[in-house]
């Protein structure tokens, strides 16, 4: 009786309530992210901080990279011109690219769920931009908006992805459960044709306990498409010989248990 009257007064003073996810529920939400071993070792591609990313070593082939989000160093792109790999940038807050060369194409938009003035999706992006042939290289740091981009696209833009790397971004709030309906579809969704490859702490902020959970503000994902190479294993060493700390005066950040399996 006292814990309806208790919340009839919250809800009078117009307070809401909601409930949280089980900590059951985020534990296995993240374990979709527990990065595999194959036979595809891993390279860094980039600097050796913030910008630089470890993908498979199978980058023969790749016709393209789109790389929405532009930031003010491009180390990624710059490693793959040099292997000849043309880049496609998208971003609307800036007016261009911090590099220039021909093999770069930009358009002033955000990656988005609409098409319009500002906004792209990624299926009318790489529709318009997509070189003839060859399999792409998606390399996505948009701040949030991954999430909704990429439960957005179809299953034929996706599966053009060889590799694909995430920075996959307030992790934190997977405990409300409209947050973690979406996550947990999205990382679903991607698991079904992909492989997790990679996971990296990005450590730009502290890791943050929630309710016995430790969880990072972001983190770097690496997927490879499940054609291109079996599973032969979970992963066990973190962080992995060639990650660096994204910024480079801080101590790199060890993955939490929970993105390997273990619940504490």
């Amino acid at each position: 009786m006292l814990k309806e009257i208790f919340l009839g007064e919250v809800h009078r003073l117009g307070f809401q309530m909601r409930k949280r996810v089980p900590n059951g529920d985020v534990a296995k939400l993240i374990s979709r992210l527990h990065p595999v071993v194959t036979d595809k070792g891993l390279v860094r591609i980039g600097g050796e901080a913030d910008g630089g990313y470890l993908v498979p070593d199978d980058l023969e082939g790749i016709a393209a990279c789109f790389s929405p989000g532009v930031d003010v160093t491009a180390s990624f792109e710059d490693a793959l011109l040099e292997r000849g790999i043309p880049c496609f940038l998208a971003d609307a807050s800036v007016d261009a690219p911090p590099i220039s060369h021909p093999l770069i194409d930009f358009e002033k938009k955000f990656l988005g769920v609409v098409n319009d003035e500002t906004t792209t999706t990624l299926d009318a992006w790489v529709a318009r931009k997509r070189p003839a042939g060859g399999d792409l290289l998606l390399q996505m740091d948009i701040e949030g908006a991954e999430w909704p981009v990429l439960l957005n696209a179809s299953d034929e833009t996706l599966g053009s992805f060889r590799i694909i790397v995430l920075e996959l971004h307030q992790m934190q709030h997977c405990f409300d459960p409209a947050v973690f309906r979406l996550y947990d579809a999205c990382l679903e969704r991607l698991g079904k044709a992909f492989h997790v490859v990679h996971v990296h702490v990005n450590n730009c902020g502290p890791l943050r306990n929630y309710r016995g959970i430790e969880l990072p503000q972001c983190i770097e994902v690496t997927y490879l498409r499940k054609d291109r190479a079996d599973a032969r294993g979970f992963a066990t060493e973190f962080p992995h010989p060639l990650d660096r700390g994204n910024l480079g005066h801080l101590p790199d950040t060890v993955l939490p248990s929970v993105f390997r399996g273990l619940t504490s």
